[in-house]
């Protein structure tokens, strides 16, 4: 038989989808590892999506992405980053931030080329740059703060990086990059001419005082960003699989032919409904920080009685629960974290993701947790948890 791709072995299946499907196997788990909410969308928007089903449209779109859906997204960004954003020249809608992540690194990723990724960065990165042919370069947020060394990262960029991926808050860690390390990246971009591809799907997800800040926005960056981002954490529609890319018209015309020859278009009649949010005042998103500050407090505090240790992010909404003091007791002896996430679901009934899907260093001590669930879900999943913690003398 043929040979498969070299590129297909270079990498796994997602951990974050395989922890679901076994999740998924096991009677009355609850998953806490794919971040996907278990409540709908806005009420607003399911009944613009009823009105779409009946009226349509139903066919293709443009394969850009719907003119009023563009249109809306331009307005929002042009009041976001005070400079103005053309619809058509400037925007690409995507099936979901997944594809839009995809289509940049193919844009601007020739083969050999190399990408810096921060780390523990989301899984999908890695496999991206492989499939554009790009060979990734890996920079640690060192713990517990998950900060990175100036002069690791700029090594990167000397070592010939054309692109950095910036998530931003960070999937898993929750970091929120502060103005000072947002302008010391651009500065380091600018002066070794290098693009900046920001991934800012969690960016009305920020607690604390916290400030999200769009690389696009900053002085002389809007030239060498591509924006990728989603309505599916903000809007609650996961399975929707909108997404964007914003940038300067030399890179948004070559995504566009990237975007059409991968999917042709995102769903017509979704993007209809869709406009319906993009449309939402202020008012809507200091709603959302308020749902999931009260849902990350939540579990944060629970985790805290239980005597496990964690983060807490600053923005999106996962949590890395450090199991360090499972891993040492003499039963859990030479146990990998996913071993650990499989015994947890089978005895315990809840889902996570093993925290080595998104490091590249060997972390063997972290698993993730999502908190965008309801409350009783929640509370029942805590429940669980401190069950196991209680099991094992952590409280």
């Amino acid at each position: 038989m043929p040979e498969l791709s070299r590129r297909v072995q270079a990498f796994t299946d997602s951990v974050i989808r395989r922890m679901t499907r076994i999740n998924d196997m096991t009677p009355g788990s609850i998953n806490l590892s794919q971040g996907f909410p278990d409540f709908d969308p806005p009420k607003e928007i399911l009944e613009a999506l009823k009105v779409a089903a009946e009226h349509g449209p139903h066919q293709y779109s443009i394969t850009f992405g719907a003119k009023n859906f563009r249109d809306a997204l331009a307005d929002m960004y042009t009041k976001k980053w005070n400079r103005p954003i053309d619809p058509d020249k400037e925007i690409v809608v995507t099936c979901g931030g997944t594809e839009a992540m995809m289509a940049a690194m193919m844009t601007v990723c020739n083969p050999g080329d190399k990408v810096a990724v921060f780390s523990p960065f989301y899984e999908n990165y890695g496999a991206d740059a492989i499939l554009s042919g790009a060979d990734p370069i890996y920079i640690p947020l060192v713990p517990p703060d998950f900060h990175y060394d100036r002069a690791v990262l700029e090594q990167a960029f000397r070592d010939g990086a054309k692109a950095l991926i910036l998530c931003n808050p960070s999937n898993p860690c929750g970091k929120v990059f502060t103005m000072g390390e947002m302008e010391e990246i651009a500065e380091l971009a600018k002066r070794y001419d290098a693009f900046v591809i920001t991934d800012e799907v969690y960016e009305y997800i920020i607690y604390d005082g916290n400030r999200h800040i769009s690389m696009a926005a900053l002085p002389g960056m809007y030239e060498r960003t591509i924006t990728c981002s989603s309505l599916s954490k903000t809007y609650s529609m996961t399975g929707w699989r909108l997404g964007y890319l914003i940038g300067p018209e030399r890179v948004i015309e070559a995504a566009k032919k990237v975007h059409d020859f991968l999917t042709v278009g995102a769903a017509a009649p979704l993007q209809e409904a869709a406009v319906t949010g993009l449309k939402f005042g202020p008012e809507y998103y200091e709603w959302l920080k308020d749902l999931y500050t009260e849902k990350r407090d939540y579990l944060c505090g629970r985790l805290e009685q239980m005597g496990l240790p964690h983060t807490t992010p600053q923005g999106s909404y996962f949590v890395l629960v450090n199991i360090s003091g499972f891993l040492e007791r003499p039963e859990f002896s030479g146990w990998t974290d996913l071993e650990f996430c499989e015994w947890m679901i089978k005895k315990y009934g809840v889902a996570a993701v093993p925290g080595s899907s998104f490091f590249k260093e060997p972390v063997n001590n972290y698993i993730r947790l999502h908190f965008s669930r309801g409350k009783e879900t929640l509370k029942m999943a805590a429940d669980r948890l401190e069950k196991m913690a209680k099991d094992y003398g952590f409280c």
